[in-house]
């Protein structure tokens, strides 16, 4: 179960098949002994339990992103959280990311939605090995599902690592998966202000892709404000403005992307011969 949202549940599947499943920190609302705590008393106590659980859960969460960290930097794999609104245009991004590097790195992807594998399929299609993880009732991906969908697949080192989130711009912010950035994807289709209802998000983002830019004709839609927006709630992020359609962008996303995977490569050489 999600601390942060109450999401989640037995009903997550990793590669169609459910997770091996550890101990957990669970928490349960108990009644107070008569005379002990009542009225505002008793509802502090059941909120100050509740803030606890969601700490330790997120500890947890963390202990194994940084294992995935871990395991990622000595394969030299750079990974990547793509997030954002349920259609904002990812998994159509994705496809032409995948055709356009066109076997030039090697690659794989994480899907996660809560039902279907259809995305994974289209990945597949577009040439990529994809693991699709369902969320069930959960609304996000976390650092656990990463560790064992990784251990389900044949990840090549100095390769390139993209994760596919759960279309939501709340709980994923305050999960990290063991990522190199996370990638937010704001599409032309919503409005200008997401940056400013959803500024968690943006604050832990380290790149925003301003997506679907070939329809801002046909749009009243102020690109330049929904940067400014971006860039007040986190002034150090990147922005490029890109279109899988018309190909907008997608040189300085590519270019982006080959200049991490190589960083990350470098990393683990690095970090072999200090082993050696």
């Amino acid at each position: 179960m999600c601390g942060t949202c109450g999401c989640g549940g037995r009903d997550v599947l990793i590669g169609g098949k459910r997770p091996v499943r550890g101990s957990g920190v669970l928490s349960f609302r108990k009644p107070a002994p008569a005379g002990v705590e009542t009225g505002h008393d008793q509802e502090s106590t059941a909120q100050l339990r509740i803030i606890q659980v969601e700490r330790d859960l997120l500890a947890k969460n963390n202990e194994y992103a940084n294992a995935n960290r871990c395991q990622l930097a000595g394969q030299g794999i750079f990974a990547l959280n793509l997030v954002s609104s349920p259609g904002s245009g990812k998994t159509t991004l994705l496809v032409k990311t995948i055709t356009e590097l066109n076997g030039a790195l090697p690659l794989a992807v994480i899907e996660g939605d809560q039902q279907t594998e259809n995305d994974a399929a289209r990945i597949r299609a577009a040439g990529a090995p994809a693991l699709q993880i369902n969320t069930g009732k959960g609304c996000h991906l976390d650092a656990r599902m990463i560790a064992q969908a990784m251990q389900r697949m044949d990840l090549q080192e100095d390769s390139l690592l993209l994760i596919e989130n759960v279309g939501n711009l709340v709980c994923p912010a305050g999960f990290d998966l063991g990522e190199a950035h996370k990638v937010v994807i704001l599409s032309v289709t919503e409005g200008e202000d997401k940056p400013l209802k959803y500024p968690d998000m943006f604050r832990a983002a380290d790149l925003m892709l301003l997506n679907k830019c070939d329809l801002l004709p046909y749009l009243e839609f102020d690109a330049g404000l929904a940067v400014e927006y971006a860039q007040r709630i986190n002034p150090d992020l990147r922005v490029i403005r890109i279109s899988a359609k018309s190909g907008e962008g997608m040189a300085e996303w590519l270019d982006w992307i080959r200049a991490g995977c190589t960083k990350t490569a470098q990393g683990r050489q690095r970090l072999a011969q200090t082993l050696e």
